[in-house]
């Protein structure tokens, strides 16, 4: 870091490249309390990192795992007139966003979860996705795992997505069959369909 701040010192710096020196001020004295304090050995100066919100207003940051194998745990920085923004007063202020997602895969905390479903619902036509709506809901009052295609979609889809998540029934909601006899569904046991074709070959 010392390294680098004599090439910024050379420079003449007018008023106009005030809030550069201040920044190299603040940098300065960044790593004078880290050396004090004994955590020097826990940060370094990286000039690559870029926060994207503009109300940073000091030294952002960015903090990793010390084997350095996935992104970046939590980032922030300084903001000091933040609260000004919204009406309040400035208040010197540092936070950070702390990412959750990637402690879990640190620890290897994510649960094996299958991808099984036991149905998946689909309308054959826009205006019976209300219908296809009220299928998913009776099953799923029923204690089964629903997949309800909310797009109206062309059956190949439909059929490469049940095959996709694992599904035991496709249950394709009809029009004649809505309107006839409140037969809701025309059931395809996509398990049994793999059998058969396998017995062929």
């Amino acid at each position: 870091m010392n390294s680098l701040l004599p090439s910024y010192q050379k420079k003449n710096l007018s008023q106009t490249h005030k809030n550069l020196s201040q920044a190299i001020a603040d940098l300065k004295q960044l790593f004078s309390l880290a050396e004090k304090f004994g955590y020097s050995e826990w940060i370094q100066f990286d000039a690559s990192v870029v926060r994207g919100l503009a109300y940073y207003t000091g030294i952002v940051f960015e903090g990793f795992d010390r084997k350095g194998k996935l992104r970046a745990i939590c980032g922030g920085g300084r903001y000091d007139r933040l609260l000004s923004t919204y009406g309040g007063d400035d208040i010197p202020a540092c936070g950070f966003g702390f990412g959750d997602a990637v402690i879990v895969e640190e620890k290897d905390l994510l649960p094996e979860l299958g991808q099984e479903v036991e149905n998946i619902v689909c309308a054959l036509d826009k205006d019976l996705q209300g219908a296809a709506a009220t299928v998913a809901t009776a099953l799923r009052s029923k204690g089964q795992t629903v997949d309800l295609v909310l797009e109206y979609k062309p059956l190949k889809w439909v059929f490469k997505r049940a095959d996709r998540v694992k599904a035991r029934r496709l249950v394709l909601v009809g029009k004649k069959e809505w309107e006839d006899d409140g037969s809701l569904e025309e059931w395809f046991d996509l398990k049994r369909r793999e059998r058969d074709k396998k017995k062929k070959k």
